[in-house]
């Protein structure tokens, strides 16, 4: 049973819960959510299982009441939200990261080549937060935020499956705004992650 805290929502448990379930797989793609079920294995009303599957929706990980399972035109449709975003954000960084911003930048592409599977998932997110925010665009930040949890889906792909050239890719990227060339850098960063989406599908299509 779900133990309760009277500081936050149960849907905040209900939420945290099931996106982890998600996340690690024990909900797979296309799998139906049955709020009664859930509700009984959390021990918990089915009103906090509603709301958590509403932000779970909000948040792409949910359609229509199964654990999402994209299309390939959903992919790339929100890869091209990415692709125009978080390139723009690249000539960002290299205009504007002070230069122990970028040197923390060089850190994450050290552990993509020594770290750990995990540590490898963390540096990569870490990597691409960090230039996202240097748009210093609330709104840019907003919208990849609202998509994180859906993009750890498609890292993890690429993680697991060891994309080649992923982290020469991010050396790349870091090398372009370290020399302050963010026209550079900013198409490094469209062909990286259109790279990461043509992985991913090719991966999707072997299984």
């Amino acid at each position: 049973m779900l133990e309760s805290n009277s500081s936050r929502p149960a849907y905040h448990h209900c939420y945290e819960i099931l996106r982890d379930k998600i996340l690690n797989g024990e909900l797979p793609s296309g799998m139906k959510i049955v709020e009664e079920k859930l509700a009984a294995e959390l021990g918990v009303s089915r009103t906090p299982i509603r709301d958590s599957i509403r932000k779970l929706e909000h948040e792409g990980l949910v359609v229509q009441k199964r654990v999402v399972k994209p299309t390939e035109k959903d992919l790339r449709n929100m890869f091209s939200v990415r692709i125009l975003l978080e390139g723009y954000s690249a000539r960002c960084a290299a205009n504007f990261l002070k230069e122990n911003e970028i040197e923390k930048l060089y850190e994450y592409v050290e552990i993509g080549r020594k770290g750990s599977k995990e540590e490898i998932m963390s540096a990569n997110e870490s990597f691409h937060n960090d230039i996202v925010r240097a748009s210093n665009n609330p709104l840019m930040i907003d919208i990849i935020d609202r998509m994180q949890a859906i993009i750890y889906l498609f890292r993890k792909t690429v993680v697991i499956y060891n994309r080649p050239h992923l982290i020469d890719e991010h050396e790349e990227i870091y090398e372009a705004i370290k020399a302050r060339d963010g026209e550079k850098a900013e198409v490094l960063m469209k062909k990286h992650i259109e790279n990461d989406l043509n992985f991913y599908l090719h991966v999707m299509s072997n299984q």
